[in-house]
């Protein structure tokens, strides 16, 4: 189970902040409101993910994800739908959590968007300073929706 909160970034104070930081094309097999079927490629490394549908407020949803040999995961990328995730991931820790800010490019161009982890949804976080408005559970902002209606035709 993954349970995750989203936010818009209001600044990039955060990247000087970033301790790692990698790039990742990711394309989907399967995209609906039920589930998405994801294939990433990050660095070297493939990986085949799937995940269900949010629960009502967004945070929460079943995720199944697997390495994959980086020449399966190109292969894997010729099966997906029209419309590549192309961003890099600043990786920023903030307390006791690990914050996940991409900064997204091509038809996403302008979006920045930071994630944390949480191990149950009543979880207490620390806010960085650079977060700004809350968009979990806003479908529009889920990365298989962007490969489908990217930012820049918003």
């Amino acid at each position: 189970m993954e349970i995750e909160r989203k936010f818009l970034v209001r600044e990039d104070s955060f990247v000087d902040e970033a301790f790692d930081a990698k790039r990742m094309v990711q394309g989907y097999i399967c995209a609906d409101a039920e589930r998405s079927v994801r294939v990433r490629i990050c660095g070297e490394e493939g990986f085949l993910t799937i995940k269900s549908a949010s629960n009502e407020r967004g945070w929460s949803r079943y995720e199944f994800e697997k390495p994959v040999a980086l020449n399966e995961a190109g292969e894997l990328m010729k099966l997906c739908l029209p419309g590549l995730i192309d961003k890099v991931r600043y990786y920023v820790k903030a307390g006791r959590h690990t914050w996940e800010v991409d900064v997204f490019h091509g038809e996403n161009e302008g979006l920045v968007v930071a994630e944390i982890e949480l191990e149950s949804e009543d979880e207490v976080f620390e806010l960085p300073s650079w977060i700004g408005k809350e968009v979990s559970g806003d479908p529009r902002y889920y990365n298989a929706m962007l490969a489908v209606h990217p930012y820049s035709a918003w």
